[in-house]
């Protein structure tokens, strides 16, 4: 490289390093100005700088190929690569990336590591980390990050920080560099790879006309040494043998969140929103009022939550915030200061209080945004134009917002698109839901209003920025990728439930040529499967569908027979399924209540009389699994398909001391487990109850009491009252005695009992 050629290194994210390179390029006046970055995005300068454009943004670079990889550039406004694209393209001059294109960098990355390569690799990053907390120690400093803050981005003397940060790396870098070959091999020839061809771009630019000294070249201080002195540039050769992926670009908003957590391209620092403050109070000349705007911002939101937090209150902190940054002879205070001086003065010493504020005004809940049609894929274009269309951009904000839909025609407005907006809506919300781009979750509404309402709470993130820039690769439209992803599953699909939940699916996102596809694979199905927990579960997604009626404007009129097929055979699967154990019976448990759930709402289309009659088989057949075989009976009684004297009968057959106690305890779960209340309402029942644990010795007492105990357990403590006032009344002790009994602390004694059981050894 040319002595000649300028060299700026900077940290990402870092306005220290903003402010000076500012002053270098208006000093060095260059003609072009070479940036480390994927070299496929440089077309997307303009895009980047334009005035519209509200950091914070990422290029996302990604496969159009499974498996899906990606690789982020991200950029606050205090970035110096992003000062220094704004400053070139405003001034009209040549800006460039210069690091190896996305699809080779993609490719790279996806090279998989052995388990012993992962360890050295693990081992290495922690000596090159040491490092850095080393220089921090033997400067006085709590961690580098503070060393950092005091020693360059409180810097603000002309090329202090361009040289300090220049041989403060070659001197970092040449410690570990024969440790990095040796340990990460892998890790090391990347970066050489990159560094050979972030020079043939600088020689590129010197051989299109360019002189050195008009050329400022930005990377990672790290890559300094990489752009100096004799090192061959990549050839052109070289570059062809590279391996590549099919890949993209795009620009995307981002957010403070995310930079926190320091994901992205190997940058990221844990107090965005600090530091954007930083940048305010240097562009303003204020650096040294950063400590008590700092701290009034904690203030404002410890007044906000009903904290004392006085104007007194911060100067007292701002006093010790200077006082603390005295000790170790710095001129301002760094943010650990400022976290000491926020617990002491305006937490009053407890962290836990001012905790949130402290994260708030480290982090920020800022999210980046882009004017229509820059540096989006098709998706995200359909995705702003659908949020246009359905009066939805307001709920494009960080703070979760509810939305409540009616998908009733409303006969109030004059036009079909404002009548049917809540339909289309849910058809949208659906979709993304489909494709798992997460800015909406669907909630529960009441029983009543289940068929035309929906509720759902809305909230942006960057993640759903880079969710919706991965369905891209399903197709160009939210409504095209749906339909695909949905065709994937359909074409793999062996399981009847996920067949009808497609069907469901199909319909909630109007895809009319998926749903006739699905019925046809669900019926394929359905002829072959002999499991009662599948079909059950695909008759409720049916079932669901139809109680739609015409409201989602879909014809499921051909779904009313294959419900009715379903039901049928999964009623006759039951009996067979419940010869099962304790385990197995979990996941047949809620089918049964699904179906039970089908026959009353829909008791006109499907055969109940077939399914009370096998509920009746499982009730009073002891040969099948204990705890199905009390939902079974409980179901009869509310039906009363039982009569009382038929539930003290089966009561006290089912508890009895000749009966293993799992058994009767799990048959009396199952029997618990529906309408508890209609049990309270049974006297009957109690009483067999308590004369079957009266007949127990005490080895079957404790076994049993396990079993019961994890049963009443579910109960709800006014249920358990009620039943505690039931037994008071049988007793002869009264409700109100037995109540305040059941209520009362635990002695100690009765502790370590309860905590015996809990250890209950069951020789099995």
């Amino acid at each position: 490289m040319d002595k000649k050629l300028n060299l700026f290194g900077v940290r990402h994210l870092s306005p220290g390093a903003s402010f000076h390179l500012i002053q270098y390029l208006e000093e060095k006046n260059p003609k072009c100005i070479l940036i480390e970055g994927a070299s496929d995005a440089s077309g997307m300068m303009q895009a980047i700088a334009d005035e519209r454009v509200k950091p914070p943004v990422a290029l996302l670079a990604y496969t159009t190929e499974l498996p899906i990889g990606t690789i982020l550039y991200p950029f606050a406004s205090y970035s110096p690569e992003y000062q220094a694209i704004c400053w070139g393209v405003k001034r009209n001059r040549e800006v460039r990336f210069i690091d190896l294109p996305s699809s080779i960098l993609l490719k790279l990355k996806q090279e998989k590591q052995s388990e012993k390569d992962r360890e050295r690799a693990n081992a290495f990053y922690t000596f090159h980390n040491e490092i850095y907390d080393q220089l921090a120690q033997r400067c006085e400093e709590n961690d580098y990050e503070s060393y950092w803050e005091r020693n360059f981005e409180q810097n603000l003397h002309p090329d202090t920080f361009r040289e300090g940060l220049a041989y403060q790396s070659a001197q970092i870098r040449e410690m570990v560099v024969a440790k990095e070959l040796a340990s990460v091999p892998y890790d090391f020839s990347y970066n050489l790879i990159r560094e050979a061809h972030m020079r043939m771009e600088i020689q590129r630019a010197i051989v299109e006309g360019y002189k050195p000294e008009e050329i400022v070249v930005v990377v990672g201080a790290y890559h300094l040494a990489g752009m100096e002195g004799d090192l061959p540039p990549l050839s052109d050769k070289e570059l062809k043998r590279l391996p590549r992926a099919a890949s993209q670009i795009a620009l995307t908003p981002y957010s403070y969140l995310r930079l926190s957590s320091r994901t992205g391209y190997g940058a990221g620092n844990k107090a965005p929103y600090y530091f954007e403050l930083m940048w305010e109070a240097i562009q303003e000349k204020k650096l040294k009022d950063l400590p008590a705007i700092y701290l009034t911002h904690i203030a404002k939101i410890q007044r906000g939550k009903g904290f004392n937090a006085s104007p007194a209150s911060v100067i007292e902190a701002v006093r010790l915030a200077h006082a603390l940054t005295s000790l170790k002879s710095g001129a301002l205070p760094v943010l650990n200061d400022l976290h000491d001086a926020a617990v002491t003065c305006l937490g009053e010493g407890d962290l836990t209080s001012v905790a949130e504020a402290i994260n708030r005004i480290d982090i920020g809940t800022a999210i980046g945004s882009l004017p229509e049609g820059v540096g989006q894929t098709p998706v995200q274009e359909d995705m702003n134009q659908e949020l246009k269309r359905l009066k939805l951009t307001a709920y494009k904000s960080p703070v979760a917002q509810e939305l409540q839909l009616d998908l009733r025609e409303n006969l109030k407005v004059s036009s079909k698109e404002a009548a049917f907006i809540d339909l289309n809506r849910s058809t949208f919300l659906h979709r993304l839901q489909v494709l798992q781009i997460h800015f909406a979750e669907k909630m529960q509404v009441s029983q009543q209003s289940a068929t035309w309402a929906e509720k759902w709470v809305l909230q942006w993130t960057p993640e759903v920025e880079i969710e919706i820039v991965e369905a891209n690769l399903k197709g160009e439209t939210l409504e095209i990728a749906a339909a695909f992803e949905l065709r994937e599953q359909l074409h793999d699909c062996t399981d009847i439930a996920l067949s009808a939940k497609i069907i469901r699916q199909a319909c909630e996102c109007r895809l009319t040529s998926l749903f006739d596809h699905a019925l046809s694979s669900l019926q394929a199905l359905s002829t072959d499967s002999n499991n009662f927990k599948e079909t059950a579960h695909a008759a409720h997604e049916l079932a669901t569908l139809i109680q739609y009626g015409d409201v989602r404007q879909f014809n499921l009129k051909p779904l009313v027979p294959i419900l009715q097929q379903l039901f049928l055979h999964a009623a006759l699967l039951l009996t067979d399924a419940s010869s099962c154990d304790d385990k197995a019976a979990n996941d047949i448990a809620p089918a049964i209540h699904l179906m039970e759930l089908i026959s009353q709402q829909h008791y006109e289309t499907v055969s109940v009389e077939v399914w009370q009659k096998e509920l009746h088989q499982l009730a009073w057949r002891d040969d099948l699994n204990a705890k199905l075989s009390g939902i079974a009976f409980s179901i009869l009684l509310e039906h009363s398909l039982a009569t009382e004297d038929d539930c003290a009968k089966e009561v006290s057959r089912r508890l009895s001391p000749g009966v293993p106690a799992e058994l009767g305890a799990g048959w009396f779960e199952g029997l618990a487990s529906r309408n508890r209340y209609a049990l309270l309402s049974r006297v009957a029942l109690w009483k067999e109850l308590d004369h079957y644990i009266q007949q127990l010795d005490e080895k079957e007492f404790v076994r049993s009491a396990v079993f019961l105990r994890r049963t009443f357990g579910a109960f709800e403590p006014n249920q358990r009252n009620s039943i505690a006032e039931l037994l008071g009344d049988l007793w002869e002790i009264g409700a109100e005695t037995a109540a305040e009994n059941l209520q009362a602390e635990l002695t100690e004694k009765e502790t370590e009992k309860l905590d015996e059981l809990n250890d209950f050894d069951f020789d099995f």
